[in-house]
């Protein structure tokens, strides 16, 4: 009697011993991952390259991953970082960051690729942009400003940190169709990133510039540049500039940024980084981030960002068309 049962103990203990764990058993998929590569399509201090560097080290301080590399591909308003992402098919260890950008690059520059090719892994925030000027222009307000463009539309210059079709493109053009403009007249001038356009604002070099407000936080505080309105819904904590809204100019604009992996991964790669930045979301590291950064918290994983993606992709299509910009 007592073999027999000694006999069942030992059964039963193989079988547990034999059950795999789940893939989405989140801590057990992501302690498989060691290291990750995060392509970004533009230029260093640009949204997608401030993004992935505070992600990548949000991740290595909450000691979800032991190595991340973080690296910068720009080109045709995020498109080759796209085209490279895509032809790294099944490569489950990389990862690219990118947002509405890229979404409208693609229809701009007629790229044989879209974001509809890769793999979605997360959408993690949103960003209003803000209209900024160098601390010595002569446009203390928006109204200011937009009575200048009025009176020249090509010859007040706006510069923006992405190409045609991008939310630095979209929301000056929104801007200007609001406030009885033909957005065809727009002297725009694309930069590859906040980075690159922040030079041509402090240098007067264009009459104004539209960025993510993250990306010029440091700016901002040391009084280098002014901030004339901001295109989210409400005020923004810490920046001393009123609504469009309620300077008069009836638009509401917001951008968002994300994380896509390459087409063919295998399923178990997908689920380990999506469970990978699904405990990033909830990390003490990425809410100091967030708050540090002016982002809004917009997380959606896996399957609710890949609709999220479609909708975008006809969303931004509408709007270009309507703009007459495609």
């Amino acid at each position: 009697m007592r073999i027999r049962n000694w006999v069942a103990v030992a059964g039963a203990l193989a079988v547990v011993v034999l059950v795999p764990p789940l893939l989405t058993s989140g801590a057990d998929t992501t302690a498989s991952l060691r290291s990750l590569r995060v392509l970004v399509p533009n230029a260093p201090g640009g949204g997608y390259d401030v993004t992935a560097r505070t992600a990548a080290k949000a991740m290595e301080d909450a000691e979800l991953i032991r190595n991340t590399e973080v690296f910068n591909l720009p080109g045709a308003g995020g498109t080759v970082g796209l085209g490279r992402t895509v032809s790294e098919r099944g490569n489950g260890k990389l990862v690219m960051s990118m947002g509405l950008g890229v979404v409208g690059s693609v229809y701009t520059n007629k790229a044989p690729s879209s974001l509809l090719d890769t793999t979605p892994i997360a959408k993690l925030i949103e960003e209003p942009d803000i209209v900024v000027v160098g601390a010595d222009s002569p446009y203390r307000t928006l109204d200011e400003l937009v009575g200048a463009w009025r009176a020249d539309p090509g010859g007040v210059t706006v510069g923006g940190g992405s190409s045609p079709g991008g939310p630095d493109h979209l929301a000056p053009m929104l801007i200007a169709k609001a406030v009885g403009l033909d957005p065809r007249r727009v002297n725009y001038i694309p930069y590859d990133g906040g980075g690159e356009l922040l030079a041509s604002v402090l240098g007067g070099k264009v009459a104004f510039g539209v960025s993510g407000v993250g990306e010029y936080r440091d700016q901002i505080e040391a009084g280098q540049i002014r901030v004339l309105a901001v295109t989210s819904g409400a005020r923004l904590p810490g920046v001393d500039a009123p609504t469009l809204r309620e300077s008069g100019v009836d638009v509401e604009f917001n951008n968002w940024r994300g994380v896509v992996a390459p087409p063919g991964i295998t399923d178990a790669d997908r689920a380990r980084l999506v469970d990978l930045f699904t405990h990033l979301h909830g990390t003490p590291q990425w809410r100091e981030a967030l708050a540090r950064n002016g982002w809004t918290d917009a997380f959606a994983p896996g399957d609710e960002f890949g609709a999220f993606l479609r909708e975008e992709n006809d969303r931004v299509a509408a709007v270009l068309k309507d703009l007459g910009l495609a």
